[in-house]
């Protein structure tokens, strides 16, 4: 496919040396390292000190010179608005377009021929590549097909795909016409899904037949069908890719293929939003069952993304980037599609498994045909792969010398998995920490900076740009080495959420009101004394299983849907593969003739069918009762170290104490709290 050249939007704020002013000495450093890197010299050495400390005391110089490496059509008013805090904005005022600079800009640039994707599915035996041009062409034909249909700025479009291209084409053909997607994990049950459409209310979903996992085809098209069917709004259109392992059956009155929907489109142009226009929402667990939708601006992502590629990861434009995730996941978004575009390099598509795919070889096949330079995972693929290849053996089989860095993130990064990666790829193993909501790493051992040395366990130090404090409930600053609440002090940097969908009250109580000032991240731990973030705990009830953040509520809600379920807890117990998987507590109605073995089958399959399996729910156990605190609430903290054989406190509040005994006898019938651990005294 060809289209005529496009042409280069005017660049109103030149990234020429005479044009920008930096009133402040220490900013010098970062300026010169910009121009170096532009003109294609090695960048000096920089301290992470200086650097982070340019980011919080003097932001608008900072992210200023990382903004002026992009394209604006119009340049911002102002950095950073603070007139309306918690809600800040960044690049206030300045004129923009995600796809522009993730496609067009490159093209434009002279490195249209340039490897932009690569796209590799070892459970169908496809492989594709294509160069900047050809995407950008694609996207740009897909973008004004969906014009044809009536989609505009601001409408939203759900993508509920597998990891084909067509996913990232889709998100950034959205971004190209000022569309707002949604993405939903591929086979997310219908009831999750129709959630989702409800309260972001698309124009389009767009979605595939089917997507290959574990050996057997998924029926999206049927889990789509069902979740409009449950949903009260009703999208107008349906996109759906055929894929040749099962075709799916179309409405006629709905839905269109994705060949059909391109017929008599012509390719769109760019359209300018604003730096604060969303680009995207994602929807996240939340603690009462019903999802929060994360929203993503467009200037400060796009600005965090490409900044982030160089001075967190160390990776340079032409090198191929690759980040073992799913675009239905955060990662997958800000590091799968639009990190790496945005800084040129070359990202993969990857629709596969750690293992079984066909083997625990997949990845180092992939590091080798490929020459990937950063790879980037859940600490759980690597897990996956020690448990099947403890000894590396096939490491052995793969050319791995153009891998110089493993990133891992989305859950704790064990010791032991860590020492292991780096005994057998003899490269860095960097675990870093961020969260959905702040859409990339708030704590890292900064690559492109100055790395410091490992410390296991650690996520290592701040990212610039944030301001990590741990305090207590007194919002009373703590020591070094003693542990609190983690919090980081407004205003969060670029890149981070602006609010939650249509919910900004909610945005206000879930994250800015325990600790005024100051963003809750939900998360426990310490800084020790030399700047080491380390995360310990959750102070919610989110859990945590492979990565994905799951909502123990959610869970709850569920099993209570059985007509023999009076009350139910859930709760995350250690998992060696996953980190954790949850763990259900049923108390059931009285004179329930049903067999138990029955009713925990029963919940098992529910969950699957109504969460879906990415929650790992396999485990539930039939109790009495549950132990509560006086005023009714249930003890899952203190019911998750009794299932992992922890040493626990007897709460002070407890309402009986001997429930404790029946919930240990319970578990052991299933296999959990096996070891004795003594007792301490009353917390």
């Amino acid at each position: 496919m060809r289209l005529h050249r496009f042409p280069v939007p005017e660049i109103l704020m030149s990234r020429q040396a005479g044009t920008l002013v930096y009133p402040c000495c220490s900013s010098l450093p970062v300026f010169l390292n910009n121009l170096r890197f532009q003109r294609g010299l090695s960048v000096m050495p920089q301290s992470y000190n200086t650097v982070f400390q340019q980011s919080i005391e003097q932001p608008d110089e900072f992210w200023g010179a990382a903004a002026s490496e992009l394209h604006w059509y119009k340049k911002w008013d102002s950095v950073l608005d603070s007139s309306n805090p918690p809600f800040y904005r960044w690049f206030s005022g300045g004129m923009t377009n995600t796809c522009y600079n993730a496609l067009d800009r490159h093209v434009d640039e002279g490195r249209g021929n340039q490897l932009a994707v690569i796209y590799d599915s070892p459970v169908t035996g496809a492989k594709e590549r294509y160069t900047y041009r050809e995407f950008r062409d694609i996207v740009a034909l897909f973008a004004g097909a969906l014009q044809s249909r009536g989609v505009r700025k601001g409408d939203r479009v759900i993508i509920y795909m597998p990891m084909i291209p067509e996913a990232v084409v889709a998100m950034l053909a959205c971004a190209r016409i000022g569309a707002i997607h949604s993405v939903v994990f591929g086979g997310f049950a219908s009831h999750e899904l129709a959630i989702r459409i409800d309260d972001c209310k698309p124009k389009v979903i767009i979605s595939a037949s089917c997507g290959i996992e574990h050996g057997r085809v998924v029926d999206y098209k049927r889990l789509l069908d069902f979740a409009i069917e449950l949903a009260h709004f009703k999208p107008e259109i349906c996109i759906i890719k055929q894929r040749e392992q099962l075709k799916a059956e179309l409405n006629e009155d709905r839905d269109l293929t994705w060949k059909q929907s391109l017929l008599g489109a012509e390719p769109a142009q760019c359209v300018p939003v604003e730096s604060s226009d969303p680009l995207y929402i994602l929807y996240t667990s939340g603690t009462t069952g019903q999802p929060k939708g994360i929203v993503r601006d467009n200037g400060g992502h796009m600005v965090a993304m490409k900044w982030s590629m160089e001075n967190v990861y160390n990776v340079k434009p032409g090198e191929v980037y690759w980040a073992a995730s799913d675009v239905g996941w955060v990662v997958g978004h800000s590091y799968i599609v639009y990190a790496p575009l945005l800084h040129g390099c070359t990202t993969l598509i990857f629709e596969g498994k750690p293992v079984g795919t066909p083997d625990p070889g997949t990845f180092w096949r992939i590091v080798n045909e490929y020459s990937v330079a950063v790879l980037f995972t859940a600490p759980t693929a690597f897990r996956a792969i020690k448990k099947e290849d403890p000894k590396g053996m096939y490491m052995k089989k793969y050319d791995l010398s153009s891998l110089r860095t493993l990133f891992l993130a989305g859950e704790r990064a064990d010791p032991d998995t860590v020492k292991w990666a780096e005994e057998k790829l003899q490269v860095p193993v960097v675990d870093h920490w961020w969260q959905t909501e702040t859409g990339w790493a708030i704590a890292a051992n900064c690559q492109g900076i100055e790395p410091g040395p490992v410390k296991y366990g650690s996520a290592s130090r701040a990212v610039p740009g944030y301001n990590v404090q741990v305090i207590n409930q007194e919002m009373e600053r703590l020591p070094a080495g003693q542990m609190g609440d983690i919090v980081i002090k407004l205003p969060l940097p670029p890149g981070t959420m602006l609010s939650l969908w249509k919910a900004d009250i909610r945005f206000i109580e879930s994250y800015m009101t325990s600790f005024p000032g100051y963003y809750q991240t939900s998360d426990a731990g310490f800084i020790d004394e030399d700047g080491y973030i380390h995360i310990m705990s959750r102070t919610d009830d989110i859990i945590n299983v492979a990565g994905h953040r799951l909502s123990t509520g959610s869970i709850e809600a569920a099993l209570c849907e059985h007509p023999d379920v009076a009350e139910s807890a859930v709760i995350g117990v250690h998992d060696d593969l996953k980190g954790q998987v949850p763990l259900g507590f049923l108390v059931l109605k009285a004179n329930v003739d049903t067999p138990e073995t029955q009713i925990v089958k029963h919940v098992i399959e529910y969950v699957r069918e109504n969460i879906g399996p990415v929650a790992s729910f396999k485990h539930a156990v039939i109790v009495n009762r549950l132990p509560k605190t006086r005023s009714g609430k249930i003890l899952r903290g203190t019911m998750r170290k009794i299932a992992n054989s922890e040493e626990y406190a007897m709460p002070a509040t407890i309402d009986d104490p001997a429930i404790l005994d029946e919930i240990r006898e319970a578990l052991q019938t299933i296999g959990y709290a096996v070891k004795s651990r003594p007792v301490t005294k009353e917390a």
